[in-house]
């Protein structure tokens, strides 16, 4: 089965539709799949719903689809960073669900491992538990979350071989893993591709199992909050 594409428009060439559920990893500005929401972006794909822990900044990640009006609701934790995500949640243009960062990490790998919900104490007596069953273990409230399951995955990783095999580079890591597991068919970017059998067993951070289609490119490397101080 091929796996290997020449380009970000090629690997989701019969992926994308209208209206589509996204999972994209990545955390602020580090690990975030931009080969692939570049090429998402040109396709003009819309009405989309992405689960990502944020949405990058205003001219970078997730962000560049806000500025046109391709997403339709977020499933993240956090929007700070990002004046055109806070202005279309605050106009209610842009529907949002709020998620504890561990929940949504949760909820993905849930769905990547094929459980539809489980049982969690993170949001209990907040805005979060609203709606959702609650049910109590030893004495214990918990509520519970539904795992994620995406039509597509867009990740972004350090090194994969030609089965897929998956690399991550320290904290880039991040939501890669999980938000790969959840979707219907994975699409990952990298920095390298190696033969397949040069990677070590030991170190493959997710296995090519979940990986269908992969990229390689150039890939910008930017600081989110840059804190200097004077000579």
């Amino acid at each position: 089965m091929k796996k290997v594409y020449t380009s970000a428009a090629e690997a989701l060439d019969g992926l994308l539709h209208d209206g589509m559920f996204i999972a994209a990893g990545g955390f602020g500005l580090c690990g975030i799949p931009e080969l692939l929401l570049d090429a998402i972006k040109e396709a003009g794909t819309k009405d989309l719903t992405f689960a990502s822990n944020n949405a990058g900044v205003d001219d970078f990640g997730i962000g560049i689809l806000l500025q046109t009006k391709q997403v339709k609701k977020m499933i993240s934790s956090y929007v700070g960073e990002n004046a055109e995500f806070m202005r279309q949640y605050l106009s209610g243009e842009l529907e949002l669900e709020f998620n504890p960062q561990g929940t949504l990490a949760e909820r993905m790998r849930a769905g990547g491992c094929g459980i539809p919900g489980f049982y969690t104490k993170t949001g209990v007596g907040t805005v979060i538990a609203e709606g959702k069953e609650h049910k109590d273990f030893n004495g214990e409230t918990y509520i519970m979350e539904e795992g994620i399951f995406a039509d597509l995955s867009i990740v972004k990783a350090w090194k994969a071989d030609e089965t897929g095999n998956l690399v991550f580079r320290k904290t880039a890591r991040n939501f890669n893993p999980p938000a790969a597991m959840c979707g219907k068919t994975c699409v990952v970017e990298v920095e390298e591709i190696v033969p397949t059998g040069s990677l070590d067993p030991d170190l493959i951070h997710l296995p090519g199992i979940y990986v269908h289609r992969i990229i390689q490119g150039e890939h910008e490397k930017r600081i989110e909050q840059r804190t200097t101080r004077a000579a």
